[in-house]
């Protein structure tokens, strides 16, 4: 490493080791030496080394732009800048599930995932966006969304009386712009898409798909922005929300549908253990892991399959994903000094009727909410955990529905 004012000729990785340390205290000289380098090991060298994106005093993000923005980088060097502070930890998805994912973007297909509440689509969708992208960014659909909010608008703006008017890019053209500042694969995550009105927002999209030529919005300049495989979309929907079959064909056409159902009983059995792994015994936690793992088993059996004393089937799809937030509240709640210290056998119940049962409950129909409160109430006999709190959560929502249909629906 040297620290000697650099003389440099041919900006490749040998100048890059030979000039390190100067590099490394001059944020000028080293957005200098990114731009002008036209060698990837020397960027690969100073970032994966040195870290120099976030360790040259007084760069800002001058370094990381310069980088990701460079021509030279390879998109596993960028994908290290833009995703230093990501951890989304290990893919859990079913291996199939993640093939024809991965497959689907890399032919330059849009894709949906789709399954139930609890099956991590959305967690899916980010880890599949950072393995494939330089980065990724989110929109959560809404019921008020327009083509305008995929594609863009022009928007008028007031200044001192007088009234100008400017282009605000949707969230795939801002997509599209990404794209081609980073010159590499970027990723645009629409969540729950089916809480907008898909024929209308997506129209516009719909002959930009087929025909990459296709201008879908005009930025400030007045350049056009059409669709290119660097910008994956990559979209999200429950099935509480509707059915494939529900979908607009237009949409099923031409974008690759992924399911994600529910976990097979081994995948489920292991995310369970890595969760409950994390609740250290101990006189203040005091909590029965084994008895808390058959617990998720029996109430995840009795809400996708049926309980033992009930031959009515499932009541709904729910996936395993739920149960992290559990182990989450009892890890902090129960720990000594914790606000259920001691109290284990309360807190199960607690958290379920704060994390679990609200999301059940979110789009149950009356007979279903019935047959949840129904189902916790048999747990809360089952278990020595007291589980009357989603039990109690259920009989009140179901009492509410019944006051708004009125009694005569039950005559």
């Amino acid at each position: 490493m040297s620290g000697r004012k650099p003389s440099f000729q041919d900006y490749d990785r040998e100048e890059a080791e030979e000039y390190s340390g100067f590099l490394l205290s001059n944020a000028a000289t080293a957005k200098d030496f990114i731009t002008r380098t036209t060698d990837p090991e020397a960027i690969r060298y100073l970032v994966e080394d040195h870290t120099i994106d976030v360790d040259v005093p007084g760069a800002g993000i001058q370094l990381k732009e310069a980088v990701l923005t460079s021509e030279t980088a390879p998109l596993d060097v960028k994908q290290t800048v833009a995703q230093r502070n990501a951890d989304l930890g290990d893919v859990l998805v079913p291996d199939t599930v993640e093939r024809n994912a991965r497959t689907a973007l890399a032919v330059g297909k849009p894709i949906v995932l789709y399954g139930p509440t609890g099956t991590g689509k959305t967690y899916f969708a980010k880890q599949l966006a950072l393995a494939t992208c330089v980065d990724y960014e989110v929109h959560t659909a809404t019921p008020t969304w327009t083509p305008a909010d995929i594609t863009g608008s022009i928007q008028p703006e007031t200044k001192d009386g007088e009234i100008t008017y400017h282009r605000r890019a949707g969230c795939v053209s801002q997509g599209i712009q990404q794209a081609e500042r980073y010159g590499d694969n970027y990723a645009v995550i629409i969540d729950e898409i089916t809480r907008a009105d898909i024929s209308q927002v997506f129209g516009p999209l719909y002959t930009a798909i087929e025909d990459q030529d296709q201008v879908i919005f005009r930025d400030e300049e007045g350049n056009g922005l059409t669709l290119n495989d660097d910008l994956k979309l990559i979209c999200t929907m429950n099935m509480s929300d509707r059915t494939v079959n529900e979908l607009d064909n237009a949409i099923t056409r031409r974008f690759a549908m992924i399911e994600l159902s529910r976990y097979g009983d081994e995948a489920r059995s292991s995310l369970f253990d890595d969760w409950i792994g994390e609740l250290e015994p101990g006189p203040d936690r005091n909590i029965d892991t084994d008895e808390l793992k058959d617990l998720f088993e029996k109430h995840h059996r009795g809400i996708n399959e049926g309980t033992t004393t009930n031959s009515e089937g499932g009541i709904m799809e729910f996936g395993p994903m739920h149960y992290v937030d559990v182990t989450k509240f009892l890890k902090y709640a129960c720990e000594p000094g914790g606000p259920y210290a001691g109290e284990a056998i309360t807190a199960v119940g607690q958290a379920f009727a704060t994390y679990v049962a609200p999301r059940l409950l979110n789009t149950a129909s009356l007979p279903q909410i019935n047959r949840i409160a129904s189902h916790y109430e048999t747990l809360d006999d089952q278990y020595r955990f007291d589980m009357s709190a989603p039990a109690d959560l259920a009989r009140r929502q179901a009492a509410a529905e019944e006051r708004d249909m009125g009694v005569s629906a039950y005559e």
